[in-house]
């Protein structure tokens, strides 16, 4: 499949770059705000790895597009939760940590890996990696760790349905009661019966695994954007989904779309702009790369 001439981002890395959705949005849309307004500072502690302060997210949603205040759910990879955050204009104030999975190996916590938030329906929803733990370093060994790296998948293989009444957001971010947390496993299940993904369920990213960095949410539809398998060498999948499947037992109606993206290249995180999609593309593999951001309107791929 040929896509159109792309905008590039050489050289850049991959847990900087695969942040760049946000001002993509304005990218794309021509909006003045696009200029550099700043650093916004934070307040509060953004949480990451057992408590500590997250050094970056891997996905964000908010209730509302547009205005502020906005309540938002951004997600650390190093985490088993999210964390409400109100956006306010010029200013970012960190709230409640909402735990989402209480996983465990050998009683240490294990990660859920969110990489994709998204909202719809008045829900949030936020997505594991659906994959072999990173392992950058090798320093798991499939034989002697062979149960860390099963438990870390069943773990990361989750999709999870957050219900948060907006009347329950006090100004500071913390809760006046519980959210209602749904969990669903059963996209696992969808990922290993489509035949072109099916090989690389449970393989290391340089193995041409199968790992999800991307989640969007439309028209009854959700839409896993994955990282990896790189397809025939140039080709990266996006599986969409009828919603109802995962909390409502309807049928899955699963469709696999297959964009050609570039040589080696991913879905590094995936959204709704409008009426299309925004996909930043980048290296499939734990390598140095060019990304591209493109529109797509669930068809073909065409850059912004």
């Amino acid at each position: 499949m040929k896509t159109a001439g792309t905008k590039y981002f050489p050289q850049a890395r991959s847990r900087v770059i695969t942040r760049l959705l946000v001002p993509a949005l304005l990218i794309c849309g021509s909006v003045a705000a696009a200029q550099d307004q700043g650093v916004w500072p934070v307040k509060g502690k953004l949480v990451g790895q057992q408590d500590e302060k997250a050094e970056d997210v891997s996905g964000i949603a908010c209730a509302s597009a547009t205005g502020f205040p906005r309540s938002c759910l951004p997600i650390d990879d190093e985490s088993q939760g999210a964390q409400v955050v109100i956006v306010k204009d010029g200013e970012i104030v960190a709230g409640e940590f909402v735990p989402l999975i209480n996983d465990l190996h050998n009683n240490e916590p294990l990660e859920l890996d969110g990489e994709g938030a998204a909202f719809a329906g008045g829900y949030f929803y936020i997505i594991g990696s659906h994959g072999h733990p990173r392992d950058k370093d090798k320093k798991l060994d499939p034989v002697k760790d062979a149960a860390k790296i099963v438990a870390s998948i069943k773990a990361n293989s989750q999709l999870i349905r957050v219900r948060l009444d907006q009347a329950t957001i006090n100004r500071d971010g913390t809760l006046s009661s519980a959210p209602e947390i749904k969990r669903s496993s059963e996209l696992s299940k969808l990922l290993a019966a489509e035949v072109a993904l099916k090989a690389s369920v449970g393989k290391r990213l340089d193995e041409n695994g199968l790992t999800i960095e991307g989640l969007a949410v439309r028209e009854g539809r959700l839409y896993a954007g994955m990282r990896g398998p790189s397809l025939n060498g140039n080709e990266a999948a996006i599986l969409s989904v009828a919603l109802g499947a995962f909390f409502e037992g309807a049928a899955p109606d699963t469709k696999l779309h297959v964009l050609g993206l570039g040589k080696g290249r991913g879905v590094r995180d995936l959204v709704t702009f409008e009426n299309n999609f925004l996909i930043l593309a980048g290296p499939a593999a734990e390598t140095e790369g060019t990304y591209s951001i493109y529109s797509w309107d669930g068809r073909i791929p065409r850059s912004c």
